[in-house]
């Protein structure tokens, strides 16, 4: 898989589906060959990769990442499958366990037990596209379609990537994804944690070696202290996060700014270099949304590397 970049809708586009179609044909211009998009409470994220990999032949579309609350999987199957027919083959599903703070305030509820959830979820998944069928019955996700098609013709032989950076996270995806995506897990956590937990994992599980995809956010200036300051005020507010906050502390950071690759392109190629040394099998870079430059910069580093 070639470096990604995630794409978000630009604040002043007039229409946000046209605005980021043309910023990933763009993109491909440029060399960009996969792109990713973020689910949002504004806009679906699926069906955002769907749409660019129709209008885009031959781009690789992605999600990063969809949480798996409070969707089920029969939903999300319907619109991965949808988005791979659109897409002809090119699209990957991300999938996340989300977060307990966001999920109660959005939704007035929040979901125990994520990493059980996460096992029937990718189950009912497994089931759908590998065998085309499912009757399953979980401790906390039940899915049983026996009168109806669960398959869509196009919709075939989708990845399935999970946000996955606990431990008990990192085994279930290793046993039932494709690799993980995770996101601020720097080079530290993913060659002494990661890596080894999520390999184990498949190779206990009778299943190809994982993909880890690295999601890495990415401020591209020669103003390196402004980069630092836009990556610090965005990124503060995953400090609050458990997960996020166990990561920041296992690779002995003060913020979580500190995780982002900034500065001049080149310093950036050699910061990402890193995690390609670290284990990253695969590469996204993630921009701030509060950075106002020009993304082509960042697309430029994406497509060289």
């Amino acid at each position: 898989m070639p470096t990604g970049v995630v794409i978000n809708p630009r604040a002043t586009a007039t229409n946000a589906v046209d605005d980021v179609v043309d910023q990933a044909r763009r993109a491909y211009q440029i060399g960009v060959r996969q792109v990713w998009f973020s689910q949002q409470f504004s806009h679906d994220a699926i069906s955002l990769a769907g749409l660019v990999g129709a209008a885009v032949p031959g781009l690789g579309v992605g999600t990063f990442v969809v949480p798996i609350n409070p969707r089920h999987p029969l939903i999300i199957s319907t619109l991965a499958q949808t988005a791979q027919a659109a897409a002809h083959g090119n699209f990957s599903l991300g999938l996340g366990l989300g977060a307990k703070a966001i999920e109660s305030e959005a939704f007035g509820t929040t979901w125990s037990n994520p990493a059980g959830r996460l096992r029937d979820h990718l189950h009912v998944l497994r089931s759908i596209f590998d065998t085309g069928a499912v009757d399953f019955h979980g401790t906390e996700i039940s899915a049983t379609a026996p009168d109806w098609p669960v398959t869509l013709a196009g919709g075939e032989s989708i990845p399935v990537y999970v946000a996955a950076m606990g431990p008990k996270a990192l085994r279930v995806t290793g046993e039932l994804a494709d690799g993980t995506l995770p996101y601020l897990a720097g080079p530290r956590t993913l060659s002494e944690f990661i890596v080894p937990t999520i390999t184990d994992a498949a190779t206990s599980a009778g299943r190809p070696a994982p993909r880890i995809i690295a999601a890495v956010p990415v401020v591209v200036s020669d103003d390196e202290e402004g980069a630092r300051r836009i990556a610090n005020e965005e990124l503060a507010f995953y400090e609050s996060i458990p997960s996020y906050a166990t990561v920041i502390a296992r690779e002995q950071a003060e913020k979580a700014g500190d995780l982002a690759a900034v500065g001049p392109a080149e310093a950036v190629r050699r910061q990402l270099q890193r995690y390609r040394d670290a284990g990253a099998t695969d590469l996204v870079l993630a921009p701030m949304r509060s950075d106002t430059a020009d993304p082509e910069r960042l697309w430029e580093v994406a497509a060289s590397i």
